[in-house]
């Protein structure tokens, strides 16, 4: 029997994505333009490339999903404010490739004002762009920083004429960066879906974890159910940690064989429409915690669950990894593995031998997504709308001053939570994460 197929959430609209650009556009001067690039096509090898990956900033204004184009912003031009560049039809190259939209595609299925293929470039930018005095692109994109001083040379001449050119370059990221922070619930529906699919996968790999399989067996029970449901695949590069590497946070080599008696890491999350999950369990590869497993599990379990129940609008980050960091050095000390007084170990960070990163991190389009930490110089504060991670977790290495039932144990656990106005809404509870409900879940109860 084949598994249960979930029902795919709608797709964000064209409406959603012309207010997008609408909204963008009143917090810049009229006289003023946008250039935003998408993304290229990245080899993989000869004749190969790597699958087609559309640029983030460039999706969440258009919806667009072919390479090689270009997205200009008009503020206040009658003949239409939205402007897409895209490949050149071309009979050829599609039967290879598969059918492109062309410039008539592009407005008939995404809703721009106007769209050019690729060869018209050149000389349609450049009147596009003329009279316009601020230029705003993403300055750390070398690809639009090179067309844009390409078109500023270029209309230098037209400028000693009298025409104004583009004299100011300006950085559009922190602008769309702020917009893409609050999630429309078009956005959460597909972030629940995202989560939901990633959720899915843990609850399969732990069915499936058993003493004597590889890491990359437990990858691919993940995969198939991220690719069986709808999704591209991965949001980002899925970790599967057995024993002690599970200390190792960026793991991703995924070959070691899964023992009898250890701990397994799962960081992984799916990607559906762009959107990514992000969900990290540690399980016992039996199916059976040891004493000084449960006792490390507990510590960050109980931390984890203050820190989510923390979220609520007008919290800070800082705030709930502050938090975080006590119960964590708390824990720690009541297990022999820190000495002395909380406070101490926090001051002189000696926690940090065993809690490396922060807490959470935003959530989106990316899974490390945009938007800024600290407002007005102080740490930002939780707006509805805001998706994180809360992740806490516990590396205890291998040395010899460490008592040894401890030794080469990784425990990290992640969710997703949005943050509602009456305080949040976790998106990966379905995936069990307190002691008696994994143990239960592996024994098939």
């Amino acid at each position: 029997m084949l598994p249960e197929i979930l029902p795919r959430p709608e797709p964000i609209t064209n409406a959603d994505y012309h207010s997008r650009r609408r909204a963008l556009m009143a917090s810049l001067p009229e006289d003023s333009a946008v250039l935003l690039p998408g993304a290229g096509l990245i080899p993989r090898s000869r004749d190969s490339d790597f699958a087609f990956r559309q640029d983030s900033d460039f999706h969440y204004l258009t919806g667009f999903s072919e390479p090689d184009a270009l997205l200009v912003l008009l503020p206040g031009r009658d003949e239409g404010e939205s402007v897409l560049f895209c490949q050149d039809r071309d009979p050829d190259m599609e039967a290879w490739t598969g059918i492109r939209l062309g410039a008539e595609g592009a407005v008939r299925e995404h809703g721009v004002d106007q769209a050019f293929e690729n060869h018209e470039r050149d000389q349609r930018l450049l009147d596009l762009l003329d009279g316009r005095c601020h230029l705003y692109l993403p300055l750390a994109n070398a690809e639009a920083l090179a067309l844009a001083d390409d078109c500023r040379a270029r209309l230098a001449g037209r400028a000693r004429r009298g025409a104004p050119s583009p004299g100011v370059f300006a950085d559009l990221a922190p602008l769309l960066h702020a917009q893409r922070q609050i999630k429309s619930e078009a956005e959460r529906v597909l972030l629940r879906h995202a989560a939901e699919i990633s959720a899915r996968a843990h609850v399969r790999a732990m069915r499936a974890a058993r003493p004597g399989l590889a890491e990359y067996h437990l990858q691919a029970e993940l995969e198939h159910e991220f690719q069986w449901q709808g999704g591209s695949g991965p949001a980002y590069a899925s970790i599967v940690g057995g024993g002690a590497n599970a200390c190792v946070l960026h793991y991703i080599e995924n070959r070691d064989v899964l023992r009898d008696g250890d701990l397994v890491l799962i960081d992984a999350g799916a990607e559906f429409d762009l959107y990514a999950g992000d969900i990290t369990r540690t399980f016992p590869v039996n199916g059976r915690f040891s004493e000084p497993q449960r006792a490390l599990y507990e510590v960050v379990l109980a931390v984890q669950e203050r820190a989510v129940a923390a979220i609520r609008p007008g919290a800070t980050l800082v705030e709930i990894h502050e938090g975080v960091v006590r119960g964590l050095t708390e824990g720690l000390i009541g297990l022999g593995l820190l000495e002395g007084e909380a406070q101490a170990r926090i001051d002189d960070e000696g926690y940090r031998r065993f809690y490396l990163h922060s807490t959470s991190h935003w959530l989106g389009l990316d899974v490390h997504d945009v938007g800024s930490y600290r407002y007005d110089g102080q740490p930002r504060r939780l707006e509805p709308g805001m998706v994180l991670t809360v992740e806490p977790g516990l590396y205890i290495p291998r040395d010899e001053d460490i008592p040894e039932a401890f030794r080469g144990i990784g425990i990290r656990i992640e969710d997703d939570v949005v943050v509602t106005p009456e305080g949040h809404e976790v998106l990966t509870a379905s995936v069990p994460k307190r002691v008696v409900d994994i143990e239960a879940l592996m024994a098939g109860q």
